[in-house]
């Protein structure tokens, strides 16, 4: 087996079986440790910042990235979005959501580096998974320059081959020779992101897993103040 035939063929159920059965090994084992562990009280402002664009972008390319790989080519084609449209509509939205998420990040790592009450109290875990998110992000705002030059030149080929390999991951029938003639740029944005999956359960990343969705739709609370009569 060689490493191409490893790293998309074998290394995605890796990381995929690591991200499902550590997170439930772990909330079952060291729930004390399954919190975000918040260093608002050292430092308010930088957090705040860096937090909402960090959490806007990351949510916005995960699920534009779901969206885009996971859903069927004939379906895009369908509700006639051609293939060069769904390459630049992919293009559009990572830079945005690219460029937003790694403002955020970067104003949180400043922050988690050159705070000393941060830093003392952050973990190696810490550090090391938001520099691995960090270089993740710039890869993947690297391939937009790349997938610029292929728009330009009427090429969805990769873009689509991206596709539907991700799609034989998910049906459990890993088709990695389809990476074959893909760009390394894309391929190592492929591994790294793979690997987010595989660090997660030795993360703080777990919080994700309790995320109170619930909140969203909660009923409006009624605030009575208490009036006191003056005599």
């Amino acid at each position: 087996m060689n490493l191409t035939n490893f790293l998309f063929g074998v290394y995605p159920y890796i990381a995929l079986t690591t991200f499902f059965v550590g997170s439930l090994i772990r909330f079952d084992r060291e729930q004390y440790t399954w919190k975000a562990d918040s260093s608002q009280l050292f430092e308010k402002e930088l957090l705040r910042k860096g937090s909402i664009l960090f959490h806007i972008g990351i949510l916005a390319l995960f699920f534009g990235h779901f969206a885009g790989l996971v859903t069927p080519h004939s379906m895009f084609l369908n509700m006639g979005i051609s293939d060069m449209a769904h390459q630049y509509i992919a293009i559009i939205l990572g830079a945005v959501f690219g460029s937003v998420c790694m403002m955020g990040g970067v104003i949180l790592w400043k922050r988690r580096m050159y705070n000393p009450r941060v830093r003392a109290n952050s973990r190696f875990m810490d550090i090391f998974i938001l520099d691995w998110i960090l270089v993740t992000l710039a890869v993947g705002l690297i391939t937009i320059p790349v997938s610029i030059y292929h728009a330009v030149n009427g090429d969805a080929t990769t873009m689509v081959m991206l596709a539907e390999w991700v799609q034989g991951v998910l049906k459990l029938n890993a088709e990695p020779y389809l990476l074959n003639d893909v760009g390394f740029i894309y391929k190592l944005h492929l591994f790294l992101g793979m690997s987010v999956f595989f660090l997660f359960p030795f993360t703080r990343l777990v919080h994700v897993w309790s995320a109170p969705l619930s909140y969203i739709f909660r009923p409006y609370q009624l605030v009575r103040t208490k009036m006191i009569k003056q005599r």
